[in-house]
Parts: C-alpha cells; structure tokens; sequence
C-alpha cells in the first residue's frame, strides 16, 4: 500500500534569511509480522558536530485506544529524545503529528530559509512496538547551490527504507 502525502510545515527560528526549500522524501517498508505497529518516527536537524539545530517532525501515536497519552512511548526514539524531545511539551503545532502508515512519504518544509548558511545533518530515527529502532543522517548544505547537486539519500534496513532529501534554491 502506496500512500504518497505532501505535508508543508514551516520551521522554527534560527538566523539568515534565504530563498529556497527542504523537501524530503521517506519510505516506512511493509512488514509481514504478526503484531504490526506504526512507527513513531521524530525529524531533526544537527549540525555536523552532531549538536541540534530544531525539530522538523514528530509523528506519534496522537490518540491512543484506551491509554492516557501515546506520549509514553515518544522517549524509545533515544536519540531525538537525548536531543530534544524530553524538553517538548506535546502536542508541539506545525512539528507533531499522527504516526503515518506504510509506504512512500513526502514532505515539504517551506520556510527552512531560517536556517544559517552552512553543513547541517537531516536526522530521522524510527522506533516501532514491538519492534525495531533505526537512526539515518542525510547530510546536506544550506542554501542550495545553483546547478549543483542539492540531493543526498541514505537507505534504512529495518524501520526506515530509502530517505532522500532535496534542497531547492
């Protein structure tokens, strides 16, 4: 099951105003187990020294059958949760959202023309019930450069299949 969305997010402050988008393409496999769950999966930029820039995404289970909060399970993504998300009262608006099903995924963040010239890491850490954790970085520069190649991938094996992000100018 294919589902393709486009989700326009703006994001937060930082510095330098620039001209130009992140958009960013993700897959979440199919798997064929008994007991599947929908991963929780949080978004974040780093610098390459691995120090946090802000949150691009969070989806997480937003309304949980039977439980007080499906917050419980958001610190399982140990890495984002280290870097920022312990600091997060949720629902945070224009980051969180609902976990998302199998398949191809797009998103757009207009307004990344916050960030500061320079190297940064795209993060996107995957964790899922009764399942796995995975963690990929995409490196990319921002502003795009004209006529230059503004797209890096990096392939996932378990939670997270092909991610792809693109900076236009």
């Amino acid at each position: 099951m294919n589902s393709k969305k486009l989700v326009a997010v703006s994001l937060p402050a930082a510095a330098a105003a620039m001209a130009a988008d992140l958009n960013v393409s993700l897959e979440i496999p199919k798997m064929n187990v008994a007991e599947y769950h929908r991963p929780y999966v949080a978004m974040w930029i780093e610098k390459p020294d691995q120090s946090f820039v802000q949150n691009v995404a969070v989806w997480y289970d937003v309304r949980p059958k039977g439980r007080k909060s499906g917050t419980t399970w958001l610190k399982d993504l140990r890495q984002w949760w280290r870097k920022s998300g312990r600091e997060l009262t949720m629902p945070v608006d224009g980051v969180s959202g609902a976990t998302r099903a199998a398949g191809s995924h797009t998103l757009s963040f207009a307004g990344a023309k916050t960030l500061a010239p320079g190297s940064y890491e795209f993060v996107i850490e995957a964790a899922r019930e009764v399942g796995g954790r995975e963690l990929l970085r995409v490196p990319f520069e921002w502003p795009a450069k004209r006529g230059g190649n503004n797209s890096q991938s990096a392939q996932g094996t378990t939670e997270l299949g092909a991610v792809k992000v693109t900076v236009t100018p």
